[in-house]
């Protein structure tokens, strides 16, 4: 009875958090979807995948219809033994997007657990931590990844600070667990701010730990870590395993060239640095953590008629009707960013709260979460703060792979709830002094109160409102049209700062009243619960709310077949399209039809990235053809339309010549000297296997498609003379190639394609993908999971014999 007493809190909060989480997205009670824009691109690239594996029940791994060919191990490739996948969709049982939100809240409530943070105060900061609007804002536009990796940030830092406190066996296994969770997130770049987190967190226990000559223990806990994160590895070995293969040959590997196609040097390893910092946060903008829309709020906001944007638009002779449209995207936004989906802004309950707790909590709690949310706050600044942002791209390994730098910020969204809750707990806490407590109070209500106050006085002396666009806005309507825009942001800036203050003012007041004995801790916490979720649910709601729901039907077939579409659906053969009605690689609208050139994906083949930025973006027709594009999607004043290339090279073909080149910068750069119908080129380094330059091709020869699975191609061939054919398919390691059943070598051909010597006579030529890295893989995660299943039984098993109980605490810790 005592156990389940124990329990029953944690049980209703897990229930609270189901109902709050379906709450918030309550279209899907009704079968609804959320239309993610990111999703819908996925739902493109990933459609032939899906459609293998429910018509063969096999997993192709290869995807024919983007960029030419690609794996498809960054588009939700199945592995077989991936048990942490499994452990992971029941974790996420809610339907989507409500799945990602009740994995922020068990998270972070898990996390102030092991803190000790009381459990009412738990699912306040769970709630908190849930609803930080940048947090639901990326559910919004599809960025699950990131949402899944985030979501396990909490869990991994509960492991780590339980095995600081010397709960080894416990926090070994959730360590261990949390991490191999956090990895089958697949966003490399969230787990990579946790570990410069993590970092800070480990330097702010080494100092403690000096300082109490525990030396020692901590070197003990870090090695513990060290055989977790080692195992969490293992529990992936296929996933990881897969994307180190296919990052050398996408853009965040090196491929081979040096040179761009404007002539410059390209950077041979990673980003660069203006792609890095593309996204770079301002450091004025910072304040939107605080106040909502400090900037303007997203790039462009919905001002209704009651504007003064709508007013001048009528004064310039649009209609109503029309100025009524255009006030429903105004560019309010006047931060440093090229485009903004919505302000991160983590509550000025929350910062608040923060603020508060600065006064009262002490030790390594209050210095790493500090350190941790400073350096991501410079950090995020990017170019606006280059030479931080220059010494970690220069000296911290792999830096360099990730763009949007101000999405570190989510480091700051992670910490500074954490320590907004364990402030209330302090709060309530008679270890410290109620004179502590009012001084706290006080300081941090003139601080915060202070900014928002400053900026209500003195905005027009203070700043100008210009936006990085505001040349074109003249050109749309003149001065006139610009300056109702800066009113209008005014009046944004205005009206966010006075909501601020007013939550500024109403918790202060709740504290105040709870110290002068005027308000019980209990509608204390209730009170402060209301007021977070009312900040930040009423920010979040602007943003992502119904309106992004679409039925189910239309969510699964997100495209819909135009007139060029029908048109090539009626050619049953093997080919490409390339679509110029958007952007041909950044768009999956192509691959959701056809075998496309383009797609949409955010690490592309790296090759094939290079021929875009070298030919295809200029149309170049010859590169189209090598490619075995025979459609060409455009758009006119009639519509849009297939336009038919007859000089398509074909599926494969024999050439006559080969030419030798001495580096990649020579492959990319030949291709536009040579007749790819009749010559190839090849790099030296392949020139032991092709002995010979000079081929005889017969008037009758011919090599022809005869099968085709994204997975598995059989060609039949005949030629009176030995021979080197050209294959319109991606080279890429994983695939073997085959002449009558026997294995044999082949060569990469025309910077990106395949090439194979064949024998003289009538041949059945295959290429199977067969990918390496998935077997060994397998191997290695099904042998560790087996070993971590062996681990946890005895650990549990140590841990009752020790204590008599198998849970973290022991009953006299409780």
């Amino acid at each position: 009875m005592s156990l389940i007493k124990r329990f029953l809190p944690h049980i209703l909060v897990i229930f609270g958090f189901i109902i709050v989480s379906l709450a918030y997205f309550n279209p899907v009670l009704s079968g609804k979807k959320m239309r993610q824009g990111d999703i819908v691109q996925y739902t493109g690239m990933a459609r032939q995948q899906t459609d293998f594996r429910n018509q063969t029940g096999e997993e192709p791994y290869w995807a024919d219809n983007a960029f030419g060919g690609m794996p498809t191990y960054q588009m939700g490739a199945q592995y077989p033994h991936s048990y942490i996948k499994k452990i992971d969709r029941i974790i996420r049982f809610l339907p989507r997007p409500a799945d990602y939100l009740f994995l922020y809240f068990i998270g972070f409530y898990i996390l102030l657990l092991v803190l000790k943070v009381d459990y009412r105060l738990a699912f306040l900061g769970s709630l908190a931590f849930g609803f930080s609007t940048y947090f639901i804002i990326i559910i919004g536009v599809g960025h699950n990844a990131k949402a899944h990796a985030i979501g396990y940030m909490p869990l991994v830092l509960s492991g780590i600070l339980l095995v600081f406190r010397k709960k080894y066996i416990w926090g070994f296994l959730l360590l261990t667990l949390s991490m191999a969770l956090e990895i089958a997130a697949n966003h490399f770049q969230m787990t990579y701010y946790l570990f410069l987190l993590v970092l800070v967190l480990g330097v702010s226990y080494l100092i403690d730990a000096y300082k109490k000559k525990e030396i020692p223990d901590y070197f003990k806990s870090i090695g513990i870590m060290v055989v977790a994160v080692l195992f969490s590895l293992l529990l992936n070995a296929t996933s990881l395993l897969a994307t180190n293969e296919y990052t050398k040959y996408s853009t965040r590997g090196n491929t081979g060239i040096t040179i761009q196609s404007n002539g410059k040097e390209k950077k041979s390893t990673g980003l660069d640095f203006d792609y890095i910092t593309q996204y770079s946060y301002g450091k004025l903008e910072s304040f939107n953590l605080f106040i909502p829309r400090f900037m303007g709020g997203a790039s462009y906001e919905n001002l209704g008629t009651n504007s003064n944007t709508y007013d001048e638009l009528l004064k310039l002779g649009v209609s109503p009707t029309q100025a009524k449209s255009y006030t429903e995207h105004v560019p309010t936004y006047w931060g440093d960013q090229p485009i903004v989906g919505a302000p991160a802004y983590i509550g000025a309950t929350v910062l608040f709260l923060f603020v508060f707790a600065l006064f009262l909590v002490k030790g390594r709690l209050k210095w790493w979460i500090v350190g941790g949310s400073v350096l991501a706050l410079v950090l995020s600044w990017g170019k606006n703060f280059s030479f931080l942002t220059e010494f970690f791209i220069n000296y911290f390994p792999m830096y360099d792979k990730f763009r949007a730098v101000s999405s570190i910020q989510v480091i700051i969204e992670l910490c500074v709830p954490i320590l907004a809750i364990v402030g209330i707990h302090k709060l309530f806490s008679n270890a410290v002094s109620k004179e502590e407590k009012n001084n706290a109070l006080k300081y941090t209500t003139a601080i915060t109160g202070g900014i928002a106050l400053l900026f209500l006085l003195f905005k027009s002396s203070l700043f100008n409102f210009s936006g990085l666009g505001d040349g074109m806005l003249i050109e749309q309507g003149g001065p006139d049209y610009l300056r109702a825009i800066k009113e209008d942001r005014k009046a944004i800036f205005t009206a966010d700062t006075l909501r601020s203050l007013l939550f500024v003012l109403l918790i202060a007041a709740g504290c105040w009243m709870y110290l002068k004995g005027k308000l019980k801790e209990n509608f204390l916490i209730i009170g402060l619960g209301v007021l977070i979720v009312l900040d930040l649910v009423l920010v979040d709601w602007k943003y992502v709310n119904k309106d992004n729901f679409v039925s189910a039907r239309e969510f699964n077939k997100p495209f819909v077949a135009n007139q060029a579409d029908k048109e090539i659906f009626k050619d049953k053969g093997h080919f490409r399209v390339f679509d110029l009605t958007a952007n041909p690689f950044n768009s999956g609208r192509a691959s959701y039809f056809h075998n496309a050139l383009g797609g949409y994906h955010a690490a592309k083949p790296g090759r094939m990235q290079d021929l875009f930025e070298f030919y295809l973006a200029k149309n170049d027709v010859g590169v189209m053809n090598m490619l075995n594009v025979k459609y060409i999607i455009t758009e006119d004043e009639d519509g849009v339309k297939a336009l038919t290339n007859p000089y398509a090279n074909g599926n494969a073909w024999f050439v006559s010549d080969i030419k030798m080149v001495d580096s990649a910068n020579d492959e990319i750069l030949t291709l536009k000297e040579v007749d790819t119908k009749k010559e190839a080129i090849i790099n030296s380094s392949f020139k032991e296997a092709v002995p010979n330059t000079k081929y005889t091709v017969d008037s009758l020869a011919y090599i022809t498609l005869t099968d085709h699975k994204p997975n598995h191609l059989v060609y039949e061939s005949n030629n009176e003379d030995k021979g080197f054919a050209i294959f319109s398919e991606i080279y890429y390691p994983g695939w073997n190639a085959y002449i009558d059943g026997n294995l044999v070598t082949q060569i990469q051909a025309n910077y990106t394609l395949r090439g194979l010597p064949i024998p003289a006579g009538k041949h059945q030529i295959e290429f199977k993908f067969e990918p390496q890295v998935v077997k060994t893989g397998s191997t290695i995660t099904l042998a560790s999971s087996i070993l971590f299943i062996l681990l946890l039984i005895g650990g549990l098993y140590f841990q009752y014999k020790k204590t008599g109980n198998i849970l973290p605490f022991t009953k006299e810790e409780k």
